[in-house]
């Protein structure tokens, strides 16, 4: 209860300080305003850079995992290519055999 009554106390403690230094609030306004906006906008463009190389680095480790699929995928291929390529002797080895 005293924090409900100590909160509308300031309340109206801060609505009258508004109306009777309106005039101060609004140089205060106007100089913080740029500052404000200023260091926001900072903080905006330091943030999507950093969201920027985020992409980029996601985007280059799927390319290198794609990469290792291919690779992976290749030296299997060459392996079956050399299986069939042994095959192949042995099948003429064997006909040249039986001719």
């Amino acid at each position: 209860m005293t924090l409900l009554l100590a909160g509308a106390v300031s309340a109206i403690l801060g609505l009258v300080g508004l109306i009777v230094w309106i005039g101060e609030f609004l140089i205060l306004l106007k100089g913080g305003l740029p500052v404000l906006l200023l260091l926001g906008g900072l903080l905006a463009a330091y943030i999507g850079v950093d969201e920027l190389q985020s992409k980029l680095r996601e985007e280059t480790e799927k390319q290198e995992e794609e990469l290792s699929k291919a690779r992976e995928e290749i030296e299997l291929m060459k392996a079956k290519s050399e299986q069939y390529r042994e095959e192949l002797e042995r099948l003429k080895a064997e006909r040249q055999k039986t001719a």
